[in-house]
Order: C-alpha cells, then sequence, then structure tokens
C-alpha cells in the first residue's frame, strides 16, 4: 500500500506526461506532430466507412434504387481511394520521421544531458544507479518517455474514437419504437434507454480497470522485470563473451550459467515471480476482463436487435449501430487502459526528471580563450586542495606550481599519489576545494567551458575507441581531414599497420558494426589514441598512464617516440614508473596528495634520501636492458 505522499493523483501523471510532450515536441516536433495526426486519421476515418456502408446495406434491404446504389457505391470507392492515399501519406510521413527508431531519439535526450552535466555528477555512484534503472525499465517494461508517445497517440486515438462513435450512436436511443410494437415499446421507456446506456457504460468501465489492475502488477515488480533482465542479459550471454572467454573454460563458469538458466525459480521461469502472478491475480483479472468485454457485445447486439425488430430502423442502420457502438466502446475502454498506463507510467518519468534536473554547480565562465599561434599558454597551480565529492579525504592538498610552455613535465608517484586527480583538475573536469587554477594569470573558471577544455588533448589510462572506421576515430567526427588523419597515425607508429588494412582508414575498428572490421591488439590501440590526440591538435597534450598494461621497456619506447611528435606542444607525462622521465625538462614528485618533490632526472635521482631515488631504485631492474 503506497503512502499518502506517494499516492499518484491526475494533477501529478498530467504534469509528467505533459512535460514529457513539451520535451519531445521541442527536440522532434515532426515525430510528435506525425505520430498525433496518423493516430486521429486512424481513429475517425472507420466511421465513414461504417456509415457509408450502412446507406448501402439501407437501400438494399429498402427501396433498392438502382440509381442511388450506384452513386452510393461510387461514392464509397472515391472515399475510400482519398483515404487510402492520405492514410499512405501520412504513414509514410510517420515513418521517416521515426527513422532511427525512437528509442535513439530518446536516448539521445538522456545523453545530452550526460555529455552536458558535471563531470562530478557523472562520477556520483547514485547518478550511475539512476541511469542503470532508468535505461532498465525502458528496455524491460517500456516505461518512461518510451512509453509516453505511444500513450498520447493511443489517448488521442481514443478520444476521437469515442468522437465519433457518439456522433454514429446518439439517434440509436432517440430513435423511436413504433405505435403498436407491444412489449417492445417498453424500449421507449426513458428509464430503460437511461439503464441500458448504464449498463454499457458500467460495462466499458469496468474492463479496462481491470486490465489496469492487472498491468498495475507489472509496473510494481519493474525491480524484479530489471535484476531478472540483469541476470538473463549476463548468464544467458555468457558464451558469446570473447573478453572472458578463458576464465569462463578455465574456470568452467558455464556450469554457474548453466545452473541460473535451468533454475525454474528465476525471474521468468515457471516458477518464478511473473509465472506467479499470471496463474494467479494477473490471469484472473485478465480473464475477468475478456469476460465483461463478451458480456458488453451481447447486450449491445441484444439492444439493437430488439430495436430492429420493433420496427425502429432497418437493416442498415442495425449494420451502423453495432459497428459503431462496439468501436465507441472501444475507445472509452482503451481510453481508460491509457489513462491506467499514464498514472503507472507515472513515477518512472519522475525518475527521469530527476536525473534531468541534476542540478550542474559548475560555472561554465565566459571569457574566450585567445587562440594563441605560438601557444603561448601559462598554468599555474596556487595553494590547490581537492577533496572528491562525499569524501572527508583530500585527494590533493596545497599544490603549487607552473607549467614551462613547450617543455615536458612527468608527474611520477605511487597509485593513489593523486596524479590522475591533478590532470582532472588541470582540464576542469573539477573544480578544486581550496586555491585556484590560473592560465594566463586569470582563474580558470572565468572562461568558456568549452574554449578551455579545446586546448588539451589527453589519452587517459582507461581510453576507448568505437566500432567505427579508423579515420572516424583519429578525427573524432564523420568528416574530417583524411590526409591528415593519416599523417597523424603513421606519426603515432601506426604507420606498417594501416598499409595492410584492405581499406585504409575507412576500415573498421572491432566486428560491432561491420562483419569487415578488424580487431586491433592493444598496442595498436595505444597507437590509435596517440593520434587522435595529434589530430586535435592542442596545446597541451597529456598522456595520463595509458601504457600501464605493458612492461616498462615498451613503455619507454612509446613515450621516446611521442617525445619526437609532440614539436612545440607543452607535454604531460603520467605515470607511476619513472622509464618515461629522463627525457622530462621537470619532473613532479607526488605523494599522499601532495607534491614532494620538484626537478630534473639527474637533480632528484643525486638525492639519496628523496622519494624519487627510492622509486627508482627499486624499478631500475625492470626498465634498465641487460
Amino acid at each position: 500500500m503506497k503512502n499518502k505522499k506517494d499516492k499518484i493523483t491526475f494533477k501529478r501523471a498530467y504534469a509528467a506526461n505533459m512535460r514529457a510532450m513539451k520535451l519531445m515536441y521541442s527536440l522532434y516536433p515532426q515525430m510528435v506532430s506525425s505520430s498525433i495526426s496518423l493516430a486521429v486519421w486512424n481513429s475517425l476515418t472507420p466511421y465513414i466507412g461504417i456509415y457509408l456502408s450502412a446507406l448501402i446495406v439501407e437501400e438494399l434491404s429498402g427501396g433498392r434504387d438502382t440509381d442511388r446504389l450506384i452513386k452510393l457505391v461510387l461514392v464509397t470507392l472515391a472515399v475510400s481511394v482519398a483515404i487510402s492515399l492520405v492514410t499512405v501519406f501520412l504513414n509514410r510521413w510517420k515513418n521517416t520521421q521515426h527513422s532511427g527508431d525512437r528509442w535513439i531519439k530518446f536516448e539521445h535526450i538522456i545523453s545530452q544531458k550526460m555529455l552536458n552535466t558535471d563531470y562530478a555528477n557523472l562520477a556520483d555512484t547514485k547518478t550511475s544507479e539512476m541511469l542503470s534503472t532508468i535505461r532498465q525499465n525502458n528496455n524491460g517494461g517500456g516505461w518512461g518517455l518510451n512509453m509516453v508517445l505511444y500513450n498520447a497517440e493511443a489517448m488521442l486515438s481514443s478520444l476521437f474514437t469515442i468522437a465519433g462513435g457518439l456522433s454514429l450512436t446518439v439517434s440509436l436511443f432517440l430513435t423511436r419504437v413504433p405505435d403498436g410494437a407491444g412489449s417492445l415499446s417498453l424500449l421507449d421507456n426513458p428509464f430503460v434507454v437511461i439503464g441500458v446506456i448504464a449498463l454499457m457504460l458500467a460495462i466499458t468501465l469496468v474492463a479496462p480497470m481491470i486490465t489496469n489492475k492487472a498491468e498495475g502488477y507489472l509496473a510494481r515488480h519493474s525491480g524484479d522485470h530489471n535484476l531478472g533482465n540483469r541476470l538473463f542479459g549476463h548468464f544467458g550471454f555468457l558464451g558469446y563473451n570473447t573478453d572472458i572467454s578463458e576464465d569462463v573454460r578455465i574456470y568452467r563458469q558455464d556450469i554457474i550459467s548453466e545452473g541460473y538458466n535451468r533454475d525454474k525459480k528465476s525471474t521468468f521461469s515457471s516458477d518464478g515471480v511473473f509465472a506467479h502472478l499470471a496463474r494467479g491475480p494477473m490471469g484472473l483479472l485478465a480473464a475477468a476482463g475478456a469476460a465483461v468485454s463478451v458480456i458488453f457485445t451481447g447486450i449491445v447486439y441484444m439492444f439493437v436487435c430488439l430495436k430492429s425488430m420493433a420496427g425502429a430502423f432497418g437493416l442498415g442502420s442495425v449494420t451502423q449501430y453495432i459497428a459503431s457502438v462496439t468501436k465507441l466502446s472501444g475507445g472509452i475502454s482503451s481510453l481508460v487502459v491509457e489513462l491506467g498506463r499514464m498514472f503507472n507510467n507515472t513515477p518512472f518519468l519522475e525518475l527521469i526528471y530527476e536525473f534531468l534536473d541534476i542540478p550542474d554547480n559548475m560555472y561554465k565562465g565566459s571569457l574566450t580563450v585567445e587562440k594563441r599561434r605560438d601557444r603561448s599558454y601559462q598554468v599555474e597551480f596556487k595553494n590547490v586542495s581537492f577533496k572528491y565529492p562525499g569524501s572527508n579525504t583530500y585527494a590533493l592538498k596545497n599544490v603549487s606550481m607552473k607549467f614551462e610552455i613547450g617543455k615536458r613535465l612527468a608527474v611520477v608517484g605511487m597509485n593513489g599519489s593523486g596524479k590522475t586527480t591533478f590532470i582532472m583538475l588541470l582540464c576542469r573536469l573539477y573544480d578544486p576545494t581550496e586555491g585556484e587554477i590560473l592560465l594566463n594569470g586569470i582563474d580558470i573558471r572565468k572562461y568558456n567551458y568549452r574554449e578551455y577544455m579545446d586546448i588539451f588533448s589527453v589519452v587517459f589510462q582507461d581510453f576507448k575507441l568505437l566500432p567505427q572506421r579508423l579515420g572516424e576515430n583519429v578525427a573524432g567526427r564523420v568528416s574530417y581531414d583524411r590526409e591528415l588523419a593519416t599523417d597523424c597515425l603513421e606519426k603515432a607508429g601506426f604507420g606498417d599497420r594501416l598499409e595492410k588494412l584492405k581499406d585504409g582508414i575507412d576500415t573498421y575498428l572491432y566486428k560491432d558494426s561491420s562483419k569487415d572490421g578488424v580487431n586491433i591488439s592493444g598496442g595498436e590501440a595505444q597507437k590509435i589514441a596517440i593520434a587522435r590526440a595529434l589530430y586535435k591538435d592542442a596545446p597541451f597534450i597529456i598522456l595520463d598512464e595509458p601504457t600501464a598494461a605493458l612492461d616498462p621497456i615498451a613503455e619507454a619506447e612509446i613515450y621516446s617516440k611521442f617525445d619526437e611528435i609532440v614539436g612545440d606542444k607543452t607535454a604531460i607525462y603520467i605515470s607511476h614508473r619513472l622509464s618515461s622521465c629522463k627525457f622530462c625538462d621537470e619532473i613532479l614528485v607526488f605523494d599522499q596528495g601532495s607534491v614532494i618533490q620538484q626537478g630534473t632526472h639527474s637533480e632528484l635521482v643525486s638525492n639519496t634520501t628523496g622519494k624519487y631515488h627510492e622509486l627508482w631504485n627499486a624499478q631500475a631492474q625492470y626498465y634498465t636492458e641487460q
């Protein structure tokens, strides 16, 4: 039982759904307009056919005027052709606007928030859990934004179906039985008419209310559905995951999967939660709803046929009334069902709004970052300290230093010493908790956020390449300078491999998007990532331990090659190993969030009591060739 504060009122449901419709219309007006137009058109046009068919049947059973019949048939054919043409046009319009699938369009709404929100929000565990739940709701039960447009189409269709049905049904209750009909004259009694209408309406409302109650079980058990999907997505497809195929074979993880897949009590199995619901309340409610619908059909046929037998109208009107009353009832039932879905979908929409409304507290700035051909950008850290959101421990403490333009800077230290945090603050993924970072003497928070980030090219430790064409990966866009992309790949040491690729820079990486895609090694991926950093041609270029999985000698080779091609850029190398430090102009040694040493390799290694000397001697056996 929900608390009173959790009770979904019509006002709350309406507000949630209207916000969704406004959001979708602002982004995809043609998609919304085409969907609504087709729904309205399809709900009204059947009544034209019903009305014209009734006139033809009436004429055939009555006067049988040949000329009138010919006219009615021709009009019916002409109207049918016109309706078909308009329907084809509306369908084509809708299909064109829905190309790429609604799911992708709704995913775009979520992705835009992810791209534009503060990085700190994305790093928050609560945000990650919220985002995962939103996607699970959509993929599993179709709840959320995906439901709204379908719901709106169905509701509008229902409303216009009701309007059309009423226009052809009102006369059924107003047409009087002629005198001399005997006991059937009772059908004209206002109380009988009102009673029949009330009974029809009651049955019409009861059936969808039962359906809504049944569907409510699905909404309440969405958490079970999401968990079941996640488990099935893992265990059901474990054998397809080539990244862990070695572990699966060595440790026989297929046995675990088989145990799950054969478990009769798992979510979607024969003894699972949904099977119990289907055999229990959901199944009973569904059966009850179907039974009530049959009762309604029987009442409609009985009332219409009795009035026709009494002489109130002819055979043509019988056809019209039965068809229109049935559609009218269907429209009312559908409206009630969709209202129920609108209510059930409200909490799922509100979760999406909670995500979309996550506040962005980072000041984005407005100053333009000067485009300097001499790449003369000076960066200074002044007493910078930082705590990650929700933590009481400083990841960085009182860091002060300056970058010299065009120099090579190494940042070293043990894991967890603050190296990556230092880079995140430099790139303004986070703002300092204390102190300030200056660009050419101005606090970086005052600069336009996007323009400031554009002065950095970074190869992160956990960089990702996309299953797209090689050139698109390098350039980060579909339209790009092919010669420049090729040159960057060659400079990054990928030239030999590039020559062997049949489609060159048009080759797809991996096989996700193309069966002709190529799989690449970790070292090749690193070279492509470096080429991507070169293509951006930013004045600052940073390598944040992208080679940590390599042995120290291979890492030193990549760093030395990279040092040759960065030119006049300011280069920063982040590593917990020291094999790349010897060629750098200056080295920062981090320990427990603080810079404890700063100087050249020769200066630091000669200080026998310093941390750098300790690290150097501890690692020398790994990066000194015998």
